[in-house]
């Protein structure tokens, strides 16, 4: 809020419309050609498009745009001469602090804001420079952030005149295209901090509803220009908007804001000029913050379900949905619309079961309902490959899974269980389907050919099957592996369409083999002369079965040295062989697998990032958070044992609390709802206190002896967690 003003400052804008109108009568009665014009709120459908639709297979990116796009330019308006400087300024401020006359600063403000052509006046590095690329903006970012920092400090009729002068801006009549001058004044005013108290909503959606209705030659000025402000001030801004969208949902006072039948294109508004900010944030590499500070969980108290069937039902038209735009819903909110569209599908087909059943005078049977999976332990993969194979028609319906000869229900253990001995038993270095790196801790596909990939489809029908049943498995695939798995998101309809191929890059290759790819980086940086020292050509050897095999990188790849000039396409063409074509039959079988399961336009709703997260669950952890959601038996939580567990735990390394938690329940990485999601259980095992703790990984189950002091407690404790590899079946 606005630190000095008092609690009702900006009430009401009525006054300022009121002399707005004013205003426009007389500026109408002197025939001027500028016309003072108050917006129609209730004009919804005169806005564009607010966005493209993101089931589109190929999406036009910002960053695919050219540099220059050829769009006609209107001549710039000569801007008025404005010699102040960031240290005259500075010094208004600090004599009308000392001396209580504002008046310098209070013309200074009404001034600058008074119209776009006052902002560029005052702000414009250059005032007789063009500054029409998107390499620069040309504002003068030291002086706009001195003079916003300032604001809120002064006092109340300062910041009135800045609202006031914003609205003449804002309600001028536009006539054909924005000039450059323009979006730099658009620019500067979204970071105006008065726009995060709520009475000042009212023009900042007008502010909003103007950018979100920018051509798209120049949302790509913005995009470019916005990811040259600092960290700290282009968050604030995502969290203004954020905050704006948030409230305007569910409003603290609803008697604040026009009734919303009046403005429903604030929130779309508002998200467009959002996914500015978004596209902007994606160029950079790293990017200027986390893709989870777009997340709005607000939105996770909304209707996510009508969101996603109106997202399906009216796509790319100009209904509105909060789906047109996924990085703004959160991990948690895209799981429960994953869940439930999964829940639905296997309501649909268990229901399409028992029709059949029925029409065909059967009994019915509630094992239709599920997908029964009977394995054999001693032929776990071969029993598990047959039976998925057998039963691709119920592969949506909810898993159950029975080990043959075993008097065992499963109510969720038995099939955590299978989940995790075929894990266990795939990734084995010795059967051969992925190989282990241990520079990166991740696995990657074995390129040696086979006859059969149907082990690959496995293994993807299984990670489908963990999305589908809520299962977090205990997988290290990098996160290259995961955009391939999103290319495309959706199956295609032409089996000769190449899937799984996504574009690599050097950066991809250091997660995965990150000596290989220092050693790419270092030919790319050599200064040397590359054909004559190093002696390549287009072409890489690999091991398979003891014999060494050559593959062109290019046509005859054999025979083109590699130079200084070629060394670019020779590293691109060789990260694209290790990670795209060596492997695609493999690869392609993995895809198909996983998507035979999670075939659901929800997944255009994903990051890669986010996926890896659905299946393997997030790495980071919260021991306070588990110990809150930990139940008990056979304990209570103020018993003396309890409570030295938790002095340990909560004393324990990043590296210690992680065994602990793959040591009780078979990964050390968080479900998507955190760790309350986790159904934690300390249980008393009535046994020796020389014995160790034991754990029931398909339970989320520590059984814990009630050890006398905390140190024998840690001891034990962490000889236990150290030493868990393997696994005591009785």
């Amino acid at each position: 809020g606005l630190e000095r003003g008092a609690k009702n400052q900006f009430s009401t804008f009525s006054n300022f419309i009121t002399t707005i109108n004013q205003k426009k009568e007389g500026i109408g009665n002197r025939n001027s050609p500028t016309q003072l014009v108050i917006p129609n709120i209730k004009n919804v459908r005169d806005l564009p498009p607010i966005c493209l639709d993101v089931r589109q297979k190929q999406r036009i990116s910002i960053d695919t745009l050219p540099q220059e796009l050829k769009a006609p330019v209107p001549p710039e308006p000569s801007l008025p001469i404005r010699t102040k400087t960031v240290k005259d300024f500075q010094d208004d401020v600090e004599k009308a602090k000392s001396s209580g006359d504002w008046k310098a600063v209070h013309d200074f403000y009404s001034t600058t804001f008074d119209s776009f052509l006052e902002i560029n006046a005052a702000f414009k590095k250059d005032t007789n420079s063009p500054f029409n690329t998107i390499e620069d903006s040309g504002i003068n970012a030291k002086f706009v952030n001195v003079v916003y920092d300032a604001l809120l400090n002064t006092p109340q009729d300062v910041q009135k005149s800045v609202l006031k002068g914003i609205i003449n801006g804002l309600l001028q009549e536009w006539k054909g295209p924005r000039t450059k001058d323009d979006l730099r004044a658009y620019c500067i005013l979204l970071q105006n901090p008065q726009f995060s108290n709520t009475s000042t909503y009212v023009i900042y959606a007008h502010l909003l509803r103007q950018i979100a209705a920018l051509t798209e030659a120049d949302h790509h000025f913005l995009v470019h220009w916005s990811k040259k402000i600092s960290q700290r001030r282009f968050k604030q801004l995502v969290d203004r908007l954020l905050q704006f969208i948030s409230l305007r949902l569910f409003p603290a006072k609803p008697e604040e804001f026009p009734p919303m039948v009046k403005c429903t294109w604030w929130i779309p508004s508002a998200t467009k000029v959002l996914a500015l900010f978004n596209a902007a944030n994606s160029l950079i590499s790293p990017s200027i913050i986390s893709y989870t500070d777009f997340y709005n969980s607000t939105l996770d108290h909304i209707d996510l379900m009508e969101e996603y069937h109106n997202w399906q039902c009216y796509g790319n038209s100009h209904r509105f949905s909060f789906c047109q735009y996924p990085f703004i819903i959160s991990i948690a909110a895209k799981k429960v619309i994953i869940q439930r569209d999964s829940e639905q599908q296997m309501i649909s087909i268990a229901r399409q079961s028992l029709v059949d059943k029925v029409s065909r005078r059967q009994k019915p049977d509630m094992n239709m309902l599920f997908l029964n999976v009977k394995v054999r332990r001693t032929y776990l993969v071969s029993d598990s490959l047959d039976e998925l194979a057998r039963k691709k028609a119920d592969l949506k319906k909810k898993l159950k899974v029975t080990f043959v000869g075993e008097a065992g229900l499963d109510m969720g253990g038995l099939t955590k269980e299978w989940f995790l001995l075929l894990i266990r038993q795939i990734f084995h270095p010795d059967y051969g389907m992925f190989t282990y790196h241990k520079d990166s801790h991740c696995h990657w596909f074995s390129s040696f050919k086979c006859d059969n990939y149907s082990e690959f489809r496995l293994v993807g029908a299984l990670m489908g099957l963990a999305v589908y049943n809520s299962i977090t498995l205990d997988i290290r695939f990098p996160p290259c592996c995961y955009k391939k798995l999103l290319s495309p998101p959706i199956v295609p309809c032409d089996h000769n369409t190449l899937v799984g191929i996504c574009d690599v890059t050097l950066d991809d290759l250091f997660q995965i083999m990150p000596e290989l790819a220092h050693g790419l980086s270092e030919l790319l940086s050599y200064e040397g002369n590359v054909e004559e020292d190093f002696y390549s050509t287009f072409q890489v050897f690999q091991e398979e079965f003891g014999v060494i095999k050559s593959y062109n990188l290019k046509p005859n790849g054999d025979k083109i040295p590699v130079t200084n000039q070629n060394r670019k396409e020779y590293v691109q063409l060789y990260v694209d062989f290790l990670l795209n074509k060596s492997i695609y039959k493999q690869f392609a079988a993995f895809y198909y697998g996983f998507h035979s399961v999670c075939a659901s336009y929800a997944l255009l709703l994903l990051r890669p990032e986010e996926v890896e997260i659905l299946v393997c669950g997030s790495p980071e952890l919260d021991m306070s958070a588990l110990q809150r959601s930990t139940q008990y038996e056979g304990y209570q939580k103020t018993d003396l044992t309890i409570r030295y567990f938790w002095d340990v735990v909560l004393g324990f390394s990043l590296d210690l609390q992680k065994k602990l938690l793959h040591f009780a329940t078979g990964s050390d990485r968080v479900p998507v709802g955190g760790m309350a999601d986790l159904n934690f259980k300390i249980s008393k095992s009535e046994t020796s206190t020389n014995w160790l703790p034991v754990a029931h990984t398909c339970f989320n189950q520590l059984c814990l002896p009630p050890y006398k002091n905390k140190k024998e407690l840690k001891q034990k404790l962490i000889i236990g967690i150290s030493n868990a590899e393997g696994f005591g079946l009785e």
